[in-house]
């Protein structure tokens, strides 16, 4: 028993890496309203800053899985509040073809989120980065093929 204890000690501790395509006018400003606000959440999440999620091509989305992200955000406005008009329909359209692409690939679906999260919503953006490291946490690093 205490032979599992040190082992599990000598392994190093997993921690996800996420991206998180935030747009400009919403989810960027939620994130930012996080920090300034000194809200605590995981420092596991790199945020790149987007003028719209409805920009966020899913390439990009597969690239940061190849790069070797654990998780995925698109965040951007809530529906019907899109500063480019319809930015945000295009990213659900994406985000449903997304889930069903990854789960297709070997890629757990539940490593991809689109979330809506609006500039005052600081909490909300600490909420969601909290619960993905959570279920990432939960189910481990990604395979890698050949492993």
């Amino acid at each position: 028993m205490a032979e599992q204890s040190e082992a599990k000690q000598d392994q190093p501790s997993y921690e996800p890496r996420i991206v998180a395509f935030c747009c400009n006018w919403c989810s960027y400003a939620g994130a930012d309203l996080a920090g300034t606000t000194r809200l605590q959440y995981p420092p596991n999440v790199r945020i790149v800053r987007v003028m719209c999620s409805g920009r966020v091509d899913p390439a990009f989305v597969l690239k940061a899985f190849s790069l070797g992200a654990d998780g995925v955000i698109v965040a951007g406005c809530h529906p019907s509040d899109c500063h480019y008009i319809n930015g945000n329909e295009k990213t659900a359209t994406r985000g449903d073809f997304l889930s069903e692409f990854l789960e297709e690939t070997g890629i757990e679906p539940e490593r991809f989120r689109v979330e809506w999260i609006a500039g005052s919503e600081g909490q909300k953006f600490a909420k969601v980065i909290r619960g993905m490291v959570s279920d990432l946490e939960k189910l481990g690093p990604i395979a890698q093929e050949g492993a």
